[in-house]
C-alpha cells in the first residue's frame, strides 16, 4: 500500500460512555483512532422501502491494517458520519477496506 494514496484523514469512533466538558458521563461517540485513508469508491444506490424509494450513499475507505474494528463503529470524514457495514482484510494484514453508508 503506497503512502501517497492515503490522502484523506478519517476518524474511527466507537459508541460508549464519554465524559463531557462538565465531567458528566453521557452516551455518545468516542474517537478511538485518527488514521490516513484512501477513498476507493463512492456510489449512490436506490432501493425500495415500504413508504417509497430511498437513496443510500455507500463509500469504501482503504486504511492500513488495524486490529479491533467492529461493524458497530462509525467513520467520520469531512464532517459527515458513516456507519460501518463491512470490514474486509486485504492480503496478509496489509490493509482494510471499510465499506460504509452515510448516516442520516
Amino acid at each position: 500500500m503506497r503512502a501517497g494514496k492515503l490522502d484523506k484523514t478519517i476518524s474511527i469512533e466507537r459508541a460508549g460512555t464519554v465524559v463531557d466538558d462538565y465531567g458528566t458521563p453521557t452516551e455518545g461517540w468516542a474517537t478511538i483512532a485518527t488514521v490516513r485513508a484512501q477513498i476507493i469508491q463512492q456510489t449512490t444506490q436506490e432501493f425500495l422501502a415500504a413508504p417509497g424509494t430511498n437513496a443510500e450513499t455507500a463509500t469504501v475507505f482503504r486504511i492500513r491494517h488495524r486490529d479491533g474494528l467492529q461493524v458497530a463503529d462509525r467513520i467520520t470524514y469531512a464532517g459527515r458520519a458513516f456507519d460501518l457495514k463491512e470490514v474486509k482484510e486485504l492480503g496478509r494484514r496489509e490493509g482494510l477496506d471499510l465499506r460504509c453508508v452515510a448516516s442520516e
